[in-house]
Formats: structure tokens, sequence, C-alpha cells
């Protein structure tokens, strides 16, 4: 009889976590014998809609993939027995079984802002290992970013206000969900329902009660009372299950111990203000209001602008499935090749997705008080002013760099974000960030393109 499986990933799985194609790739290279070095570069061609930046995010789990793939037996057998796999050499399994990346990687640290075409990894290994390692880093790197990005812009529309994260019920998977909770928490929330987020990884753990606990006793009074018996000093209550004025009333008799109350939906404009009247009357200006149920940057935005007296936001769905934008189209290409001891430019020049060869730095100018001012995208090593960006995290696959914890992350970001200047970060119409490529780099492209259009297209 067959047992219910969990798709759950474990270090033992990880080698197999890639689409097919890269495996079939990596037999390909392994047994034409191509073993140079090459470089890929992860990046994202255009920014999403309404999104004029981007928060880097899911670096460390990037390195900790990189330094605990393998191909388990089970793995390799599996792969074997595929039939895209019928005339590949058993050389190439033997190979898969003792797997281990041993490469270079140079990236922007978490928490910075970047922009479209900016890499945000540069990977330098084997071809067969930067080729099997793509699936991961993009899958990684696009949902966290995303997420992180998303996440600043509800904060940002909270002008100051607590932004709790709500949403592991509404993301695509329980570990989409811890996922979305850190990054989200990158991206300047104060806390996550998420419990294995919290336990995990540090951060406060926040929670209320739904309307089932209201409705599993004979009246919405009796609950809040039963309910503050049990957590008297952390008693926060959902006050619309019936009628929201009425459960203000309620919960204000809970008196000076009560904490906060929530409302899910409704005019959450008027009834924060009726609400907060309510609790003010009773002596109550202490107990914080919370709103929820399906907000977003532009909705928290709007509330605002309408004066509602909301002290805290909790924000599900559209946050941790980035709603309006669910998809960051993060790209890993190809753009040096060694043979021979030269390194050797690559690039696509396909309509509409030209690429850019040869290794990468990004460099950025700031004004006197930190305030970003352009970015230039250049070769490695070009002597060109500003701040260089990606910086060294691995070599010869162990792991060269302090993780910093994810509080240090949050303030990177949230500094990141206090020196963009208010035009490139603003909700609505906000204006382009000036990123322009180097001449050393335009000399290569046109270079590299005049070379491989007289070998390929005759």
């Amino acid at each position: 009889m067959n047992r219910p499986k969990s798709l759950f990933l474990t270090e033992d799985s990880l080698g197999i976590v890639t689409d097919l194609y890269q495996l079939t790739m990596a037999a390909g290279y392994f047994d034409q014998k191509m073993q140079d070095v090459a470089t890929f570069e992860l990046f994202v061609r255009h920014l999403p809609k309404n999104r004029s930046y981007l928060i880097t995010a899911g670096l460390e789990e990037v390195l900790h993939y990189l330094t605990h793939i393998k191909f388990s037996t089970e793995a390799v057998k599996f792969i074997r027995e595929l039939p895209a796999f019928n005339n590949v050499s058993n050389g190439f399994f033997e190979y898969l079984k003792n797997f281990t990346f041993s490469g270079t990687v140079y990236a922007i640290p978490e928490g910075n802002i970047a922009f479209a075409d900016e890499p945000l990894i540069r990977v330098s290994a084997p071809i067969i290992e930067t080729q099997i390692i793509e699936t991961y880093l993009l899958s990684t790197i696009n949902f966290q970013t995303s997420i992180a990005t998303k996440a600043s812009r509800v904060v940002y529309a909270a002008k100051s206000r607590e932004v709790i994260d709500f949403g592991t019920r509404r993301a695509h998977g329980p570990q989409a969900g811890v996922l979305a909770a850190r990054a989200s928490f990158i991206g300047g929330c104060n806390g996550t329902s998420n419990v294995f987020a919290a336990y995990e990884l540090g951060i406060p753990a926040v929670g209320t009660i739904a309307h089932s606990w209201v409705m599993a006793f004979e009246n919405e009074q009796d609950s809040f009372y039963k309910f503050h018996e049990v957590f008297p000093d952390d008693t926060t209550l959902l006050i619309d299950t019936y009628d929201t004025l009425v459960g203000a009333r309620h919960a204000a008799r809970i008196g000076k111990k009560l904490k906060g109350v929530r409302i899910d939906s409704g005019d959450l404009t008027k009834l924060s203000k009726d609400v907060r009247k309510i609790l003010d009357t009773e002596g109550l200006q202490h107990v914080k209001i919370v709103a929820s149920g399906d907000l977003n940057e532009d909705r928290i935005d709007d509330l605002l602008r309408k004066g509602a007296l909301i002290d805290s936001f909790g924000v599900g769905t559209e946050m941790v499935t980035s709603k309006d934008a669910p998809a960051l189209g993060g790209i890993y290409k190809l753009v040096e090749q060694e043979y021979d001891g030269k390194s050797i430019p690559r690039m696509k020049f396909s309509e509409d997705k030209l690429t850019y060869p040869c290794k990468k730095q990004v460099y950025r100018t700031v004004d006197k008080e930190g305030n970003f001012m352009e970015d230039v995208i250049g070769l490695e090593g070009e002597k060109i002013g500003g701040i260089p960006l990606l910086i060294p995290v691995m070599k010869e696959g162990k792991i060269r760099y302090t993780l910093p914890t994810i509080y240090e992350i949050q303030r990177t970001a949230s500094d990141n974000l206090a020196h963009l200047p208010e035009p490139f970060r603003r909700l609505k119409d906000a204006q382009a960030y000036p990123v322009i490529k180097s001449q050393g780099l335009e000399a290569k492209r046109q270079e590299a393109e005049r070379v491989l259009r007289s070998i390929n297209m005759t």
C-alpha cells in the first residue's frame, strides 16, 4: 500500500530539485568532456509592474544549497532510469554520486536595493556545476526578492505603523509561507503569524483569535472573557464577528489589560474612527486598533489618506503572493567561458532578449549624505567611480562571508530605502532610477557580437 509522502525538501534531495534539462545538459557536458570554468550571472531583465526597485533576498538559502547539494544513491538511480539518459555513460552517474559545488560566487548582499539588468549573483565554476544549480538559484532569488520588495512597499504605505505578515495560509504551500515570512521581515515587517518562521529566524510571532473562537461560545462577551483568562497579558480581540461597534464595547469591558482589537471587514476608515472613540471614552487610549482583510499597499495608503485610526496592519494574501506582480522574471545567463587559458565572452542576441557578455560589477554613486544617485554596470575590474555592490561570498565551494542576522538584513533594507530618493520609491508614478552601461562594457558587447555573428550567422 502506498503511503502519503511529504514533499518538504531535505538536504538529501537538493541535487534533484532542478529541471530535467539542467541534468541532460550536465550529462552532455560530461560526455563531451567539457569541464571548463564558466561564469553565469543572475539578473532581472525588467522590473515588474509598479516596481521601481528590488530588495534583494534569498542569498542565505542559496549559500546553504551550494554547500549542501548532493545526489543520493536513490536519486542517481532514478535519474539513470529516466529514458532520456539511456545512452549516457556510466561515468556521469558516478560523477553525480560524488557531486559537490566547487565554484566562486559574488553577490549583492541581502537587503540591498538593486535594479533591472544588474547582476544579483555571479557564479564561476566548471560548467556542469553552474548548469545544475540554475533552477534552484532562480527559484530562491526570484521568490524571496519579489516578496521582500512587495513587503517594503506595504511598509512604506503604512507610514511607520506596524505591519505583520498574516499570509501563510494563502501562500503557495507551507514552505513558501516560511520563505515569505522571512522575505517580508527583510522588507520591513514587524513580525509574522508563522510559528515555524519565528522559531527558525528569531523574529516576533504575532497572533490574535479567529472568528471561530468567538462563535464557539454562547455569546461574544463570554468568548472575550474566557480568552482573557488564558492570556491576561496578551489579549487582542477580533471584534467584527457580529457587529463591530458592539464588539468594541464588549472588548472594552476587559479593561486596562486589553492590548488590542482587530477589525477584519467593513469600512475600515469609519469603523476605526468609531472604535477609537469607544475605546478612548472608556479610558483605553493605549489599546491598539489592528486592521486586516485583503490589505495591500494601495489600500493602506488610501485608508491613511482618509484618516483611518489604525495602529497596526495584518497583511496576508496580497503580500506573500505579491498578488499584483506574482512572478519576478529573473534569468541566469552564461556570460563568459574559459577555454585553453583564455576567457571567451558569451552572449545572446535574440530579439528583445539580448544579453551583455563578460563578468560584471555594479558601481553605485552616492552623494555626500549617502543618497543614491546613479548605478553603472561595468566590467569586473573596470576603473569606474562608485561603490562596488557585488562582493565575494564563496570561494572554491566554501563560504567566505559572515552571514548577517535577519535583523541586520532588515536594517540594510531600511537604510537602503532611506537613501533612495523619494521620486524613485513612491508607490505610484515613481521615476526610473538611472542605471547605465559603462563604455568598456558596451565596447565588449559590440566586439563579442561581431565575433559571434561572424561564426554563427553564416
